[in-house]
C-alpha cells in the first residue's frame, strides 16, 4: 500500500529540493508542477544528476521521452497518470481551491499514487482537506527559512536596488518599467503572457545584475527563485479571468515570500498608489497564518462518450461530497458547450470514438485568450480536419505558423504571435494527429524560440538604458580603487571602450550626445568615483608645462588647458 504524505508550508521552506532528492532516491518517480517553466528547470536539474537518456520532461507543448527514461518532470496537467512508478509527487496542491484549474489537482490529489508514496507540497492552509479526503495521509509542516516582513510605504523612486515591484496588469507593469528606466537606469520584465524562453533570459539579466530593478505580475508568485529582497505592491486589486477582486491574504503572502532566499531575510511593502495593507494581514503574512481552505473545485471523471450531450452532462454533475464543489467552465468546458450547440459537429458525433476525439479536442489550450467563441472555432476546425481527412493538413500548419515566422512589431505583437506558435506547438506534440508530427513540432520550436528571443530584445530595448545600467555595474561591481576603464591625457574617460564624458579642469563633462533624462542620474551616480582622479589631476597641474595655463585679465580668471580652474579676486 502506497505510503501518502504531504510537506506544507510558506514559502521558502525548502520543500521541492527535499522532494526532489526523495523522488530520485527511488528507481522511478513523476514530479507535476504548476507551470511549464518549473517543469523545465527542475527537469534540468534532474538531467544533470541522473542522466539525459534517464530523465523525461512532458508539458501541453514539449515532451522529451528517452526509451529508458525513469523520472518525469511534468506540467500537473500534462502528468502521464497511467505510468506506474514508484513515487508521484504534486506541487502546489492549495490550487485545488483555484477556479480555473483547481478541478485537475483535485483529480490527481485524489487518483495519482505511485507504487510506494506519494508526495504532495504546498500550503498548509490545504490541511483540513487533506485530512477530510485522504484520512491516511502524513502531514509534516515546515517553517520558512528566514523571517519576512512589513516596511510600509516607499516611494518609487525610493526602492531599494533588489527589488522586485508588483503590479496586476500589462498596462501598469510597462508604466513603471518606463519610469524605473529614467530613474534606475532599467528593469527587467516577468509577466504570465511570456514564454519560457523570454522569461529566463530576464531573469538572467536581473540575476547577472545588468538591472537591479524587476517588474512583474502576480507571475513571480509560483515558484520563482530568485535574489529578490524586497517586494513592493503597486495594487492589491487584479482581474482574474471574470472580474476584478481584491487579493486573497494568502495571495499577497505568496507573492510577497519571493522576497528572502535560504537564510537571508526578506521584507515587503507597498508603493506608488497602492491601499495600505491592514495590520490583520500584515500580521497574517508575517506569522504564516491564514484560514484554511474548506472546499476546492472537483469535476466529473467518469465520462459517458455516448454522445456530445451525454459527455457535458457527465461532466457537469456535481459531486457528493461538501468538500467539493463544481466552479466556473473551463476552457475545455466552455469549448464542448459551445460545440455542442454547433449543428454540424452533433451531425458528425455519433459514435463514442468520434464523441472522444471532439473532446480531446476541446483541450486544446487557449493560449491566446481573445474570446471562448474563437477558440472554440480552432478546437472545430482541427476536429473537422481529423475526422474527414485523418490527420491535420500538413499544407495548413505550413501556412499558420508561416504567417507567424515574422520578427517585426512591438511588445504586444510578439507575445501575441508567441502565444498563437504555443498552439500549434501543442498540436504537434500529437502523433496520431499530425503526419510527420517530430519535424512539425521542431519547426514550432524554432520559431517560438526566435520570437522569444526578439521579444526579449524588445523589453531590453525598451526598458533598458543599457548606457547608464553599464556605468551602474562598472560603479557596483568593481574590485579597484579606480573604477573606470581609462582615462586619457586629454581627460577622456571610457567604461568598456564606450566614451562616458571628460575631466575639464576640475569638472567633468558628460558628452552632448547622453540624453537629458540620463544626465543627472549619470552625474549624481559617478561624482564620488570621479573624486579619485582629482589628485592625478592636480598631480597633472602642478608638472604640466607653463604654456599649458593662461590668464584672461579681463574676467579675471586663471586657464589650464583652455579649461577655468580658478578665479583671480583681490586680497
Amino acid at each position: 500500500m502506497t505510503q501518502i504524505k504531504a510537506i506544507l508550508g510558506p514559502t521558502n521552506t525548502g520543500k521541492t529540493y527535499t522532494a526532489l532528492e526523495r523522488l530520485l532516491a527511488y528507481p522511478s518517480g513523476i514530479i507535476g508542477f504548476p507551470l511549464r517553466l518549473l517543469a523545465k528547470e527542475n527537469y534540468e536539474r534532474m538531467v544533470k544528476i541522473k542522466g539525459k537518456k534517464n530523465v523525461g520532461l512532458i508539458t501541453g507543448e514539449e515532451k522529451i521521452v528517452p526509451p529508458q527514461a525513469k523520472w518525469f518532470s511534468c506540467t500537473v496537467e500534462a502528468m502521464p497518470v497511467h505510468i506506474p512508478v514508484d513515487i508521484v509527487i504534486i506541487d502546489e496542491i492549495q490550487l485545488c481551491s483555484d477556479p480555473d484549474r483547481g478541478h485537475i489537482f483535485t483529480h490527481r490529489l485524489l487518483h495519482c499514487r505511485g507504487t510506494y508514496e506519494t508526495i504532495f507540497l504546498g500550503a498548509d492552509t490545504i490541511i483540513p482537506i487533506l485530512k477530510k479526503l485522504v484520512p491516511s495521509i502524513e502531514i509534516q509542516t515546515r517553517p520558512r527559512l528566514s523571517s519576512l516582513v512589513y516596511n510600509g510605504f516607499t516611494k518609487l523612486t525610493k526602492l531599494p536596488p533588489r527589488c522586485a515591484i508588483v503590479a496586476f496588469s500589462a498596462h501598469e507593469v510597462y508604466a513603471i518599467a518606463e519610469l524605473v528606466k529614467r530613474q534606475k537606469g532599467g528593469c527587467a520584465i516577468i509577466m504570465g503572457r511570456l514564454s519560457p524562453r523570454t522569461r529566463n533570459a530576464q531573469m538572467e539579466l536581473y540575476q547577472n545584475k545588468e538591472v537591479d530593478y524587476l517588474i512583474a505580475t502576480d507571475a513571480i508568485g509560483m515558484g520563482l527563485n530568485m535574489d529578490v529582497n524586497h517586494i513592493a505592491f503597486v495594487n492589491l486589486s487584479k482581474y482574474d479571468g471574470r472580474q476584478m477582486r481584491n487579493l486573497y491574504p494568502s495571495e499577497i503572502a505568496q507573492i510577497a515570500g519571493r522576497a528572502g532566499r535560504g537564510s537571508r531575510d526578506g521584507t515587503f511593502g507597498i508603493t506608488a498608489n497602492c491601499p495600505i495593507i491592514s495590520d490583520k494581514i500584515v500580521n497574517a503574512i508575517e506569522n504564516h497564518a491564514f484560514d484554511p481552505i474548506k472546499q476546492i473545485y472537483w469535476r466529473n471523471h467518469d465520462l459517458d462518450f455516448q454522445n456530445p450531450l451525454t459527455l457535458f452532462s457527465t461532466l457537469t454533475t456535481p459531486s457528493l461530497f461538501p468538500q467539493l464543489i463544481t466552479g466556473q467552465y473551463s476552457s475545455d468546458l466552455k469549448n464542448l458547450s459551445y460545440l455542442i450547440q454547433d449543428h454540424e459537429v452533433r451531425s458528425i458525433c455519433t459514435s463514442q470514438f468520434k464523441t472522444e476525439l471532439l473532446w480531446e479536442c476541446c483541450q486544446i489550450p487557449d493560449f491566446k485568450k481573445i474570446s471562448s467563441e474563437y477558440h472554440a472555432r480552432i478546437c472545430k476546425q482541427i476536429f473537422l480536419f481529423l475526422i474527414k481527412q485523418g490527420h491535420i493538413p500538413e499544407n495548413w500548419i505550413d501556412q499558420q505558423i508561416q504567417q507567424l515566422n515574422h520578427l517585426q512589431g512591438d511588445i504586444d505583437t510578439l507575445m501575441q504571435r508567441l502565444a498563437s506558435i504555443r498552439i500549434y506547438s501543442f498540436l504537434t506534440t500529437k502523433n496520431n494527429w499530425v503526419e510527420s508530427s517530430s519535424y512539425w513540432h521542431a519547426q514550432t520550436k524554432e520559431i517560438e524560440e526566435k520570437l522569444s528571443d526578439a521579444l526579449h530584445d524588445s523589453l531590453v530595448s525598451k526598458f533598458v538604458n543599457q548606457r547608464v545600467t553599464n556605468l551602474i555595474h562598472h560603479l557596483s561591481h568593481s574590485k579597484q580603487i579606480n573604477a573606470f576603464t581609462s582615462i586619457t591625457n586629454e581627460g577622456n574617460i571610457s567604461i568598456d571602450g564606450e566614451f562616458i564624458g571628460k575631466i575639464r579642469g576640475f569638472c567633468f563633462q558628460l558628452p552632448d550626445s547622453i540624453q537629458k533624462e540620463e544626465r543627472s542620474f549619470i552625474l549624481k551616480k559617478i561624482n564620488k568615483s570621479i573624486e579619485k582622479f582629482i589628485p592625478q589631476q592636480v598631480n597633472r597641474l602642478i608638472h604640466d608645462n607653463n604654456k599649458e595655463f593662461t590668464i584672461d585679465h579681463d574676467k579675471k580668471i586663471i586657464s589650464w588647458q583652455k579649461s577655468p580652474i580658478a578665479q583671480l579676486k583681490k586680497g
